[in-house]
């Protein structure tokens, strides 16, 4: 947020409400406007020295709940907690009893709000945040709330799972917490390296790595691919999960990975996967005689069960469609320059070769 814009918002709050603070509140802890709107007085505190919040998430019925946030949003908030103790002391000419502390708002309203318990509303808050917002020129409309989509998107970035940005942004239902992180295509490419299931090497072609191997719904697919642990080290076709080789040390196998263990198929390797099997197919169908062709498909056998475990694995997570849609091992890739750039090896060799004069390469 750019200091320069904030100030922007500052000079539409006529009577000093807050509305910067409620703002910069919902964006650092993605809680719904009204949430902040409605916050009281006392609201913040310390818990073994770490900022607070506490706040109602009425909405799905969670009262007095406790998050921490970041100190410069705690210090905003204390501050604010002063001037609204400064203005309860002007209208009234006393301080707030502590019996009264509680109910007071942190952003009181100037009208109708006899005793300083009614907060501003959200129409008032929303209407000058639409205002600023306009005056930025930001080439769309915006609300408040998409900064709540926004935190729930990072969080999910960040390896959060969809259970735990819905038990911390208090939402109501798996559906609800779906439709605020949306996958995009980079951040279904991260999911689908992260679903992994053993290759055609492993005692169980198929079985999901990525946690418990009883069925699993779309919840528990999501929340595991997102948990799932990254040491690996690419591999043709998928990653290889050996502890040595993902340290750097070389292969005792000669990366023989597809008849290896420690080889798993990911999601991103479906295509890939898919296409060889095709070409397997094609071979058995073209052998010589029955025998051929049913020893070639026991042989395939492992690899076909590898290939079906992983698109149940995806169809759990419920994004095989996106899956066969995004080609990420496509012989394409090998067209980039990095791949592309070639050199003569004795033109390398002559790089390395001292020069007679002064014996340096």
């Amino acid at each position: 947020m750019d200091e320069t814009n904030l100030r922007g918002l500052e000079e539409l709050d006529l009577n000093d409400r807050g509305l910067r603070d409620i703002w910069e509140t919902i964006v650092a802890t993605g809680r719904r406007c009204s949430e902040v709107v409605g916050l009281r007085l006392d609201c913040i505190g310390r818990y073994r020295g770490l900022a607070m919040l506490w706040h109602d998430q009425t909405k799905v019925g969670n009262y007095n709940e406790g998050i921490r946030i970041p100190e410069p949003v705690y210090q905003r908030l204390d501050v604010r907690r002063t001037k609204t103790l400064q203005l309860f002391e002007k209208r009234y000419g006393r301080i707030p009893a502590a019996a009264e502390r509680p109910g007071l708002a942190l952003f009181p309203s100037r009208i109708r709000n006899p005793n300083g318990r009614q907060s501003i509303s959200y129409g008032h808050f929303n209407e000058r945040f639409r205002t600023w917002i306009a005056g930025l020129d930001l080439g769309g409309a915006y609300v408040a709330h998409q900064a709540r989509h926004t935190l729930a998107t990072n969080l999910l970035r960040a390896g959060a799972t969809l259970t735990h940005i819905r038990r911390y942004l208090g939402q109501l239902s798996e559906r609800m917490a779906e439709h605020y992180v949306k996958i995009t295509n980079s951040d279904l490419e991260d999911v689908l390296n992260t679903v992994w299931v053993a290759g055609p090497g492993a005692p169980n072609p198929g079985e999901l790595l990525s946690g418990d191997t009883t069925p699993i719904d779309r919840e528990t697919a999501l929340a595991l691919a997102l948990d799932l642990s990254r040491r690996s080290t690419p591999a043709d076709g998928g990653f290889c999960t050996y502890q040595p080789v993902v340290d750097g040390g070389a292969c005792p196998w000669k990366l023989d990975c597809e008849n290896c263990d420690n080889f798993v198929l990911s999601g991103a390797d479906l295509l890939y996967w898919r296409r060889k099997a095709e070409q397997w197919r094609s071979i058995a169908e073209n052998a010589p005689d029955d025998a051929t062709a049913d020893y070639l498909h026991t042989v395939f056998e492992p690899t076909a069960k590898a290939i079906k475990g992983l698109e149940q694995a995806l169809a759990a997570l419920g994004i095989l469609d996106e899956a066969l849609t995004l080609d990420l091992r496509r012989p394409q890739d090998y067209f980039h320059r990095t791949w592309s750039t070639a050199f003569r090896a004795r033109d390398l060799a002559a790089l390395q070769a001292p020069d007679d004069a002064t014996g340096q390469p």
